[in-house]
């Protein structure tokens, strides 16, 4: 097993992009401590990490020995006030501006002068979120890909005044990771929301004008683009609102009506539709 660039990390939310984070630092060795001010919501994403990781020893990956030194490596936690001495702490809340800058803002003030602060913002401004802190130069964007344990890419982002050192650490600390780092520059959804969004909302207005139905524009891109899932699919597994959200961003951020949020997608998101994780959206799926 590698020895991960920074030892001893901090993760803030135990949500699906939290929990899936801890686990591929705890099994590149790392001892995390995962933060979420929900006691449940703590419980659940270090049970999550545990039904993963059984999953894995299920394949063969290894055995089961391992994936309880794994697990032990992760601790969880419900304030920041619990973090030390971490080198890196990525922040793993809401895609929402307000949480994430308060976020930062209160570790900025906890945190050793030396510890470098990433986010896992989707489409968030790297220089803004930045901005509340007294480290611009130690703050960057490192957006892991859903499911994190699976998927191998990481968008290192840097904003205005993210060094040149803070940059090549986090480069060489995701490939401890096993993944594949890709640097982008702080524009609107960086690289993969900037394709990748408008791609669902046109599916989404493709379907709410009733060009093709949800199966049959899925399986147009699949078959025809050979995508591995529909962009419908795909929303419902991101999160509809999460989708609307970068949307909103990239909206505001690039000033462009090509993307602007389709009406349909806005009223499934004010239905409560979010996709898997509410047990509706484009399809239904069983909780």
């Amino acid at each position: 097993m590698s020895t991960p660039l920074f030892p001893r990390v901090g993760v803030i939310g135990a949500g699906t992009m939290g929990n899936g984070i801890a686990q591929v630092f705890a099994t590149a060795g790392a001892e995390v401590l995962m933060i979420d001010a929900n006691p449940e919501a703590g419980a659940r994403g270090r049970a999550t990490i545990e039904a993963s990781l059984a999953r894995l020893v299920k394949k063969e990956r290894f055995t089961a020995e391992v994936a309880a030194e794994i697990l032990g490596r992760v601790a969880v936690g419900t304030s920041i006030a619990e973090l030390t001495d971490q080198g890196l702490v990525v922040e793993a809340v809401v895609e929402r501006k307000d949480v994430k800058c308060a976020v930062l803002a209160e570790l900025d003030q906890h945190m050793p002068a030396e510890t470098i602060l990433a986010t896992n913002t989707s489409s968030i401004s790297i220089t803004e979120l930045a901005a509340v802190t007294g480290r611009a130069d130690r703050v960057i964007g490192m957006h892991f890909m859903n499911p994190v344990p699976i998927m191998t890419l990481v968008e290192v982002i840097r904003g205005q005044e993210t060094s040149d050192a803070t940059a090549s650490a986090v480069v060489e600390c995701s490939r401890a990771l096993g993944k594949e780092p890709v640097e982008a520059n702080d524009y609107p959804g960086f690289v993969s929301n900037r394709v990748l969004m408008p791609m669902i909302n046109e599916a989404v207005f493709c379907l709410m004008e009733g060009v093709a139905t949800r199966e049959g524009i899925d399986t147009v891109m699949k078959l025809g683009m050979a995508h591995p899932m529909g962009p419908l699919t795909l929303a419902d597994l991101i999160g509809l609102d999460v989708c609307l959200d970068i949307l909103e961003v990239l909206h505001r951020g690039l000033g462009d009506d090509k993307y602007r949020p389709c009406p349909l997608l806005r009223r499934m998101v004010a239905a409560g539709r979010l996709g898997r994780k509410s047990g509706k959206g484009f399809y239904d799926y069983d909780r």
